[in-house]
């Protein structure tokens, strides 16, 4: 038996391929069918992108990244990556690390702001692939680690090179965003506009910035039924103001997949592009050291204190 309990890394996962689309979404859906209409339109957003995006090979490398970190800190934790709604799934990858022998498994799923339909979803997965185990294995999730040092450093850092794309930087409004999510799912003392809100100050103070705002991206649909502003809402209020150079940073997210290749590079930029303004993007963290000593930093102290001595 390994002496240090696993390291479980988890995303949301996404399509290999377009023809891969129609049961991705099914798995989204929880087994509910998409109508055909459902799937063109996500087939044709990840056609723009090039067919799939680089979400598990930006996993992997993430991982393995991470393991690397943790050695060199003394644990010699295995870390192993599972996908909420798409191969490797979570419950299959859970077996595999009790089966290869680790005493208990640490959860972290790369978004670092909680709410519990996003982060609640991935501990309910890692419990599916318990369910399946005759023995009981512990387990502890990483809820949020939104205000990580490592991670407010990391995301000023791509704030201020991102604000030095615009030939006037002080004129440049910073708008962060995240992922929407369903009102009817948010309960009022869910924290995740509160931690959204803390890491953008955090990320804006660090950075020297004055001029910043907030919205939501990616929202499905009736589009009144999720979480606001959306960022269509934010650009068209701030280029009504006359503000016509925005840099967004998708706090909310980590790594490069549709949500930032599509609905930031393509939806968002062409529409702020309609109203004569100029939308740029701050570079995802994906595998970037800083980000990989953020997620470290939140598991020491739960590996250390985690040792099976036996």
């Amino acid at each position: 038996m390994d002496k240090y309990p696993a390291v479980l890394l988890m995303a949301y996962g996404s399509p290999n391929s377009l023809d891969e689309v129609g049961e991705y979404l099914l798995q989204v859906r929880g087994g509910r069918l998409p109508t055909p209409e459902e799937v063109d339109r996500l087939r044709e957003r990840y056609r723009q992108v090039g067919g799939q995006t680089p979400l598990l090979k930006i996993t992997l490398a993430q991982a393995k990244a991470l393991e690397a970190k943790l050695q060199s800190g003394g644990l010699d934790s295995k870390v192993h990556v599972g996908m909420k709604h798409w191969h490797p799934f979570i419950e299959d990858v859970v077996e595999k690390i009790v089966s290869n022998g680790a005493p208990g498994i640490i959860g972290l799923a790369l978004a670092p702001h909680y709410s519990k339909l996003s982060i609640g979803g991935y501990s309910d997965a890692v419990n599916r692939g318990l369910a399946r185990i005759e023995r009981p294995v512990p387990f502890t999730m990483v809820e949020s680690w939104h205000d990580q040092q490592s991670l407010i450093t990391a995301l000023s850092r791509r704030v201020q090179d991102g604000l030095e794309m615009f030939n006037d930087p002080s004129r440049a409004v910073v708008l962060f965003t995240a992922h929407s999510l369903p009102k009817k799912f948010v309960q009022d003392d869910d924290p995740y506009w509160r931690q959204l809100q803390e890491t953008s100050q955090l990320v804006a103070s660090k950075s020297g910035i004055k001029s910043w705002d907030f919205a939501f991206q990616s929202a499905g649909q009736p589009i009144d039924s999720w979480m606001g502003p959306s960022i269509k809402e934010k650009i068209t209020e701030l280029s009504g103001k006359g503000l016509h150079e925005l840099l967004v940073c998708p706090v909310g997210f980590v790594s490069d997949h549709l949500e930032i290749l599509h609905d930031l590079d393509i939806e968002a930029k062409n529409y702020a592009w309609s109203l004569g303004t100029r939308l740029e993007r701050t570079a995802s963290l994906n595998d970037d050291p800083e980000f990989i000593d953020a997620i470290a930093s939140r598991l020491f102290p739960l590996l250390s204190r985690e040792i099976v001595t036996a």
